[in-house]
């Protein structure tokens, strides 16, 4: 080795037993509480924002969902200006008493645990799950032993509990016109779901304000047996059930295309036109 050479040194140099490891590994447990707070704040915010699983504590949507189902919502469309749409299944705040008198029951520190980082829902939150079946400005109806009607469009309703009709005399109503802001809301078990029908007399009338609307949900994630998706029924893409609210898209556009056409005609003219000879 020459004078003023400074020797190279590698891991290989570390003097056996110099305790590197020992360090690396006593600094994963510093990290870990670290790790787990992350862990945490990120499933919090997923329940906030975008995901939260619910459990389902009645028959009041039987045959779609049973007893003990879990369900994830969709919670971050309604974050972008998204309303229901009609044929989707609804987690919703309780909109005036419909639960009243339901009991609250208590949960043990696990649960408590497990409902704040969105694992389970909160025993605190009497939120409803029911299937959309009109939105602002629908009419909808249902008289003894005949159909929905939504826009005088009979539905086809395939997913109600075997054995239920879709309305029996001491449910009939209407025709009624859904006001702004609001959904008329059903349970698939139309005999044992105390849904939008029986709370005509409340102060929003049986109506749903759009406002309490928690999200939709989309998949039935527990038990594993039970796993699938939540679609829109084919019956609410007929024609004419969506013929209340079809011409505002239509009017949206138009109104938005004729400001961009007029600017493009205007930049038309003053464009020079290049003559080629014939």
């Amino acid at each position: 080795m020459t004078d003023g050479a400074v020797p190279a040194t590698g891991d290989d140099d570390a003097p056996e037993g110099s305790g590197t490891g020992q360090k690396q590994q006593r600094s994963f447990w510093k990290e870990l509480p670290l790790l787990i707070g992350i862990a945490l704040l990120l499933a919090l915010l997923i329940k906030t924002f975008l995901v939260q699983a619910f459990s389902i504590p009645s028959d009041s949507m039987m045959n779609t969902l049973q007893r003990g189902d879990r369900v994830l919502v969709d919670k971050l469309s309604p974050w972008f200006g998204s309303e229901p749409e009609r044929g989707e299944v609804v987690v919703f705040h309780d909109p005036g008493g419909w639960l009243e008198g339901e009991p609250t029951p208590e949960p043990n520190v696990l649960q408590e645990v497990l409902s704040f980082i969105g694992l389970m829902p909160s025993s605190e939150e009497k939120d409803l799950i029911k299937r959309t079946i009109a939105v602002a400005g629908d009419t909808v109806e249902c008289k003894k032993d005949g159909p929905l009607k939504v826009n005088g469009k009979p539905l086809d309703e395939p997913y109600i509990h075997p054995g239920s009709t879709p309305c029996d005399e001491q449910s009939s109503f209407g025709p009624l016109t859904v006001p702004k802001d609001r959904i008329w809301v059903m349970g698939d078990n139309r005999q044992n779901s105390q849904d939008s029908r029986y709370h005509m007399e409340d102060v929003n009338g049986g109506f749903v304000p759009v406002e309490k609307v928690v999200g939709r949900a989309v998949v039935v994630a527990w038990p594993l047996n039970r796993w699938s998706t939540l679609p829109v029924p084919d019956t609410f893409e007929q024609p004419g059930v969506a013929a209340a609210l079809s011409s505002a898209p239509a009017a949206l556009g138009l109104a938005g295309a004729v400001p961009i056409v007029l600017w493009r005609r205007r930049r038309q003219d003053r464009t020079p036109q290049v003559r080629t000879a014939g």
